[in-house]
């Protein structure tokens, strides 16, 4: 799934409490990718975002991409790291965090939404993962699925906290 989907899912999930919550819901959202592929994209663009050899609306190949980055996304986009960091989260803080649960929101649903052609879920790093052949969320209808249902997530949220107030 797109980066700004998984903050927006992030928020709409477990942000209701405060603007503070929806805030770092959104961030914990967008965290997996942002530790993975961040610093790759800021050099990117400071190359001048040059293209990528192969066709045009596809992910470009896997080998291109540095190894950093794949080391990275192993670390970010695992289960059983998110539960390390949860549980020392919530023994520190004496009380579950709910806003990192956007974190494993994130997790969950790039399982589904990831081929094995390009950056699989290793959601069980660092244990072998059965890697999930799922769809491609670049894809148009999945894109236009996707953000219709966010439109609408976020519309009943709206209504139902003016009928509240």
């Amino acid at each position: 799934m797109d980066t700004l989907s998984h903050g927006l899912w992030g928020g709409l999930v477990f942000g209701r409490g405060s603007r503070k919550d929806y805030a770092l819901s959104f961030s914990f959202g967008v965290l997996p990718d942002l530790l993975s592929f961040g610093p790759f994209f800021l050099a990117w663009a400071v190359k001048g975002f040059p293209r990528f050899p192969g066709h045009p609306g596809e992910p470009p190949d896997p080998s291109l991409i540095p190894a950093y980055v794949h080391h990275a996304y192993d670390v970010t986009h695992s289960a059983l790291v998110w539960t390390a960091v949860f549980a020392i989260a919530w023994a520190i803080r004496k009380k579950p965090p709910r806003t990192y649960r956007a974190w494993l929101l994130h997790i969950l649903c790039d399982i589904p939404t990831h081929t094995r052609r390009f950056f699989p879920t290793p959601f069980l790093w660092p244990l072998p993962t059965p890697y999930v052949n799922g769809i491609r969320w670049g894809q148009p209808w999945f894109m236009v699925l996707n953000y219709s249902f966010l439109a609408a997530g976020y519309a009943i949220w709206v209504v139902a906290r003016r009928r509240r107030n």
